[in-house]
């Protein structure tokens, strides 16, 4: 049976191709969990309308990421910490507080998309690595001074 795929199906197909499987592996599996459809002219279509949709979509959030891109690598991002004797910070900079510091600079990031191989916990600068997107990723600045 040739069935449309609406979704990436491992050692299938990718999402859009139209691939042959077996008629019960179709019937039983892909039509039921909403993973394929049937591969008529009508659905073969509508799923290249959605690819346009989608592609539209992906074309608009690729350049909001570009801004935001170019608004983060200007910033440099000023934390005020406790430090002992020799710039040892009495805890640590997280991701979260990095994220915390950008959205009070109006951008909005989650910690996750911020890439730190371990936590802060010397007095210096420090340029770590944000995602902003799956193929945009940018430094951010950030001065750690003794509050």
């Amino acid at each position: 049976m040739k069935v449309l795929l609406k979704d990436d199906v491992k050692n299938i197909g990718k999402m859009g191709q139209i691939v042959e499987v077996a008629d019960g592996y179709a019937r039983n599996y892909l039509v039921p969990k909403g993973l394929a459809i049937e591969a008529n002219t009508k659905n073969i279509k509508s799923m290249e309308h959605q690819k346009r949709i989608i592609q539209d979509n992906a074309k608009k959030i690729k350049v909001s990421a570009q801004d935001l891109l170019n608004k983060i690598s200007t910033i440099t991002l000023v934390i005020k910490a406790k430090a002992g004797e020799e710039g040892k910070l009495f805890g640590s900079v997280t991701t979260m507080d990095i994220a915390e510091l950008l959205q009070n600079e109006g951008i909005e990031i989650d910690k996750k998309k911020i890439s730190l191989d371990e936590p802060i916990k010397r007095l210096g600068s420090y340029s770590v690595n944000v995602k902003i997107h799956p193929e945009i990723s940018t430094q951010v600045n950030i001065q750690v001074v003794e509050e």
